[in-house]
């Protein structure tokens, strides 16, 4: 059982019984969704996925196993994200390795991805626009859209060596061909005539960092967290680097933080470039992304 030292698996358990005691002791330490966690991090230490770990559910929990899901329960414990214990996480269909040097990559960000292919599509039917994703992080948007689009030419930037080490070996081993610079938002790309720009860039005010979930708050990158004072200020960097392009580009989408559509979509507007702005919601109704259209 559990002891006020850290987790301790039980002597006789089945695998589901381990299952089960992981999560009332990731609960009982506060662990948003301990469940799932738990499962998570189950299948990863057995290496079973599927109907393999379903079928094994009620086989007696390995011994040789014990010492590696001890280990991994009391990191979580502690509040380290499931993704980066695993290193890896899923977006858009294909598995991205995950370092704490990069975010972790959401689902409402797939939402991006999926409305920038649509809206591409009826830009550019059958052609080939250059895309570019600002501030890539893993490189999930960049590597999605020239998996989803091979035709399109894809560009990703980020001002941190360490994501952009993670961003291209994720690339390279999903076989995609995505082209990568180093630098702050826009500005590798001077003189690059851009078609798409996509971008979630850090967004959390930074006097609202500290209250963040702990798993956000203490092991995810702050630079890729914090977006200034009010949450505005890679908007407003990259609408005040637009003049590095030879024009702006016909399509832009940004990822935004609650309650910033409104601000993110009057910044668009002052540049006076786009004939169309649209504020896109999530599942849950919230405003999450901005996008424009010439």
């Amino acid at each position: 059982m559990p002891d006020d030292n850290g987790y301790v698996l039980s002597g006789a358990v089945n695998i589901s019984e381990a299952r089960r005691e992981a999560s009332s002791f990731l609960a009982a330490r506060g662990v948003h969704e301990p469940d799932s966690n738990a499962e998570l991090l189950l299948r990863h230490v057995l290496g079973l996925e599927g109907a393999a770990y379903l079928a094994a559910l009620r086989d007696p929990f390995p011994a040789d196993h014990r010492d590696a899901w001890e280990a991994v329960i009391r990191r979580k414990a502690a509040g380290e994200p499931a993704q980066y214990i695993i290193g890896e996480q899923d977006f858009y269909g294909l598995t991205f390795k995950v370092t704490p040097s990069v975010l972790i990559p959401r689902p409402e960000t797939e939402l991006l991805v999926e409305r920038i292919v649509q809206i591409g599509d009826s830009l550019w039917p059958g052609g080939a626009p250059l895309a570019a994703d600002i501030g890539t992080g893993s490189g999930a948007i960049a590597a999605a859209l020239a998996h989803l689009r091979p035709s399109w030419r894809v560009s990703a930037s980020d001002i941190s060596p360490e994501a952009l080490d993670v961003a291209a070996a994720n690339v390279r081993r999903l076989g995609l061909d995505v082209a990568f610079k180093q630098g702050n938002l826009l500005e590798p790309f001077t003189g690059e005539p851009l078609d798409i720009v996509v971008s979630n860039p850090p967004y959390i005010p930074a006097d609202t960092i500290a209250h963040l979930q702990p798993e956000v708050r203490d092991y995810e990158p702050r630079g890729a967290l914090d977006g200034g004072p009010d949450g505005l200020a890679p908007y407003r960097v990259m609408m005040a680097q637009l003049p590095l392009l030879p024009r702006p580009p016909r399509l832009i989408g940004f990822e935004l933080g609650m309650g910033q559509a409104g601000d993110v979509a009057e910044l668009l507007r002052q540049a006076g470039c786009w004939r169309e702005i649209v504020t896109v919601t999530d599942l849950a109704g919230i405003d999450r992304h901005v996008i424009v259209i010439a």
